[in-house]
Parts: C-alpha cells; sequence; structure tokens
C-alpha cells in the first residue's frame, strides 16, 4: 500500500469528501478557490491547503502527481 492511500485511510469522512471535491478541482485545473502555493527552491512543486490538511504535488504541463496528504505539523515539508 503507498503512503498516499494510508494517508487516506487516517483522514475523517468529512476530510475524505473534501479531498476527492479539491482533487477533482486539481485534475480539472480549476484552481479558482483552493488555497495553491508554489514551494520555495522548487519549479513544479506546489502545496494545496484547506484547514489544517496539506497536499503536495508535482504539476508538469500534461500531469499532476501527488507526492503527499498530511496534516500540517513540523514535518510536512522537511521532504521536499
Amino acid at each position: 500500500m503507498d503512503k498516499i492511500q494510508k494517508s487516506l485511510e487516517k483522514l475523517s469522512t468529512k476530510e475524505k469528501s473534501l479531498v476527492k471535491e479539491i482533487l477533482n478541482k486539481l485534475v480539472n485545473y480549476q484552481f479558482v478557490g483552493l488555497n495553491i502555493q508554489k514551494l520555495q527552491g522548487h519549479k513544479d512543486i506546489y502545496r494545496l491547503r484547506k484547514g489544517n490538511l496539506k497536499i503536495i504535488y508535482r504539476q508538469t504541463e500534461k500531469d499532476i502527481f501527488i507526492l503527499a496528504m498530511e496534516r500540517r505539523s513540523e514535518k510536512t515539508y522537511k521532504r521536499f
């Protein structure tokens, strides 16, 4: 089981539906209303924040790759 799947299992039902809605917007390139920032020192890695939940992803010209999905902590950005 990959780390994204494990992260999803830790979320509550309400958070899971929120993540599903956010990911649908992200996949369809509907960025309006989403709190997105580019991570410093990276040209193609972004973080999306919704409350205490962080989704870190890489965006290329053709695809979006989810790298991490976590609740905010001191360790959230250390790997990137």
